[in-house]
């Protein structure tokens, strides 16, 4: 435990903010309290945490950890936590009256803060203790709390430095939290330049007649921002949220030139006034009536069909790096040029002015707008990518040779957080064709697949095996792409099962088993993130454990086009289960579904990992998880094949005749499951469940419907229940 900060958690306030926050807790296994005015309002508004959507638990078994109580009858729960959090209303005297209702309650070394996204720190604490000041800090979470992994913590005049890095290490060891500290200003960071630029964006969409398309289609992945882009995101946000955040800046901030642009636009305006208010209302700016979007006309104020906003320029540039499409998009004479002008100039001109008094560099500043905000670069970033001189600024470059310029206009070397490091920071030994071998250091090296989604073709295959060969050593396997693996070529399958080239197709399968059998060798370790499905998942569970991202999204979904796992999925899911002939039963429909988890945690559950495999909590310490656990990993040998006990072959037809008479299954889905079932029911060996696999998936790939399914899945992306 860092800085003797225990895991007892006791959060107040169950509104959308307490109980996301306290789920979260849940998640990563801290011990959680939850507490409210009554046992009514506590249990309404956990019940809300438990419907939200997306979803605030990776299963929903995890929200009976979380203990409910009352502010008036629970009081020891306080004195119990290690860290108190308070999450209540965003009202300074209701903040201030709680904290003096509960002081005398807290322990001593406990640690205490406030959830608040722009009160006053300091304010809050007048009138407490010296040894309550000296713990107190503001920690702003951001919304939803298991998703967004930024928090800015805002110590006062008063808090300790000693406190302050003792609740840093602890929320970025223990609650998955990337912090950056933020000084206690109105807003901070993120609500004070976040805010302002969201509000900024629509005003300049009213004033040059712009549509929400329009602007949507220029303020997300081409700007280097999420899709949800300007105005889908103020209906995630909601607008009344942004209106009280815009009119508490707009009334602490009164020396700030630029604050009339935090006044509401028009269409903000009256969509608060007709209660649309966004995305927990069924509509703001965006409405959905069946299954189309309708869309907020800023000039009628009336709903109207979305319109295709497909914009040339966009379409041209979009394939330049971030920096200089954005440069060479400001110098259009079109509605992207005219929009970027208008909006984006000003909004890093205010990042340039607001940058000392909010923020203590602007490496902190920009962390808070990616972290908080999804955004590819920070401000401070794209300054120096576009070129201040073309922006009104300084041409002097606030990052340059690996350092950031500091407000003296000093260079600094910014310490080297090696827990945080990507595959891409470590040094490469050598470069193959799909893959890069990489020094992690402490002999441990690593195999980064570079292929688009870490797709596996036959060449991969060929080309790992033959590095392995004579591989001594501990290893990690993982991927620099967005994913770990979206499994083998689909399209080599489809094109061979045309050609009805099945020894070439058997060939690719042969090495396929043999790449996840190789990894089991010598201890290794699969560094998973993203999708990690069929054959990359198959090398996966070869190697000896898997650290696993708890957003990753695991399975081996073969049967949607028409195949069974034959990478050595199905026999290691037969011998993962083959002690229990009731969980081999549930794994045989699963396959035979073709499930995907929705999260690693979703993942263990269904039976796709194993308790030996690590679940990494935190977003951005994957490597440094899987590097830790690759020096203390075995060799993973096949185990024995067990003969099993009780009548599986039955049990599996029943569970699929369930499923087939629900109308979850097809004929040719059954057709599969019995497939599935001849591996675990029949085969007799490890070698024979191996040959089982493959035999069966060539079966499988002579049918017209499995090519049918692997065709539509290669053109729509969706899988054919045909």
């Amino acid at each position: 435990m860092d800085g003797n900060l225990g895991h007892k958690v006791c959060v107040i306030g169950a509104g959308t903010m307490g109980s996301g926050i306290a789920a979260h807790f849940a998640n990563i296994g801290l011990e959680v309290s939850l507490l409210d005015l009554t046992s009514q309002s506590v249990t309404d508004g956990f019940e809300r945490a438990k419907r939200a959507r997306p979803p605030h638990f990776y299963i929903p078994e995890t929200a009976s950890l979380v203990r409910l109580g009352t502010i008036s009858e629970n009081l020891d729960w306080i004195a119990e936590a290690d860290w108190v959090c308070e999450a209540i209303v965003e009202k300074l005297d209701a903040k201030r009256d709680l904290f003096q209702h509960i002081e005398s309650h807290l322990r001593s070394d406990a640690m205490v803060s406030t959830n608040t996204s722009g009160l006053q720190i300091s304010l809050i604490a007048e009138g407490m203790s010296e040894s309550f000041k000296r713990r107190f800090l503001g920690t702003h979470f951001f919304n939803p709390p298991r998703f967004l992994k930024l928090l800015e913590l805002i110590p006062t005049d008063e808090t300790t430095i000693v406190e302050v890095r003792r609740m840093a290490a602890f929320l970025e060891d223990h609650v998955a939290r990337r912090v950056v500290m933020a000084k206690d200003t109105p807003g901070f960071i993120a609500n004070r330049f976040g805010m302002w630029s969201m509000i900024h964006a629509v005003h300049t969409a009213e004033r040059l007649q712009l549509s929400v398309e329009q602007v949507d289609a220029i303020t997300g992945p081409f700007l280097g921002r999420p899709r949800s882009a300007s105005f889908r995101l103020n209906d995630l946000v909601g607008l009344d949220i942004m209106a009280d955040i815009a009119s508490n800046l707009h009334e602490r901030c009164v020396d700030d030139p630029y604050r009339n642009t935090l006044k509401l636009p028009r269409s903000m305006a009256t969509l608060l006034d007709r209660a649309w208010i966004g995305e927990k209302a069924g509509q703001g700016y965006y409405r959905r009536e069946g299954r189309e979007l309708v869309v907020l006309d800023l000039r009628t104020l009336a709903y109207r069909e979305k319109r295709d906003a497909a914009i040339p320029s966009v379409i041209e540039l979009m394939s330049q790096p971030i920096g200089h499409r954005i440069g060479a998009a400001i110098e259009l004479r079109d509605e992207v040029g005219d929009f970027l002008r208008e909006h984006l100039i000003p909004v890093l001109r205010y990042a340039d002015y607001l940058k000392e008094s909010i923020s203590h560099s602007v490496n902190d500043f920009d962390r808070v707008m990616k972290w908080g905000f999804g955004w590819e670069m920070g401000p401070f970033e794209m300054i120096d990518a576009i070129g201040g001189d073309k922006l009104g600024l300084s041409s002097t470059k606030f990052y340059q040779d690996g350092k950031v310029r500091d407000f003296q206009g000093n260079l600094e070397r910014p310490k080297v957080e090696t827990e945080y490091l990507a595959f891409t920071d470590y040094p490469v030994l050598d470069e193959r064709e799909g893959f890069n071998i990489r020094d992690l250091g402490d002999g441990v090296t690593a195999i980064c697949t570079t292929t688009k989604m870490g797709v596996f073709s036959p060449a991969l295959l060929k080309a790992l095996l033959e590095f392995l060969a004579n591989f001594t050593g501990r290893l990690v396997f993982g991927s620099e792409a967005k994913a770990f693996s979206v499994g083998f070529d689909l399209g080599f399958l489809l094109e061979h099962s045309q050609a009805e080239h099945w020894d070439t197709v058997d060939a690719a399968l042969n090495d396929l088993q043999q790449l996840s059998i190789r990894m089991g060798e010598f201890p290794s370790v699969a560094a998973v993130h993203g999708h990690c499905l069929g054959g990359g998942f198959e090398v996966a569970l070869g190697c000896s454990a898997i650290a696993a991202l708890a957003e990753a999204q695991i399975g081996l979904p073969e049967s949607r086009v028409g195949l069974l796992p034959s990478g050595t999925g199905t026999a290691r899911m037969r011998l993962l289960h083959q002690t229990s002939t009731r969980g081999l039963a549930e794994m045989a429909k699963q396959l035979t579904l073709g499930t995907v988890s929705a999260n690693a945690g979703e993942a263990r559950k269904l039976g796709y990992l194993s308790e030996n495999d690590v679940i990494v909590y935190h977003p951005d310490r994957l490597i440094s998880a899987a590097k830790k656990l690759a020096l203390t990993v075995e060799p993973k040998p096949v185990p024995p094949w067990n003969q099993l006990e009780g009548p599986i072959g039955g049990m599996i037809d029943r569970g699929i005749e369930e499923l087939r008479a629900r109308g979850d299954l097809t004929e040719w889905d059954k057709a599969i499951g019995e497939q599935i079932k001849s591996v675990f029911a029949k085969a007799t060996s490890w070698e024979d469940a191996l040959y089982r696999e493959r035999h069966e998936f060539n079966e499988l790939m002579h049918h017209a419907l499995t090519q049918a399914r692997m065709k539509h899945m290669l053109e729509t992306g969706k899988p054919l229940k045909n």
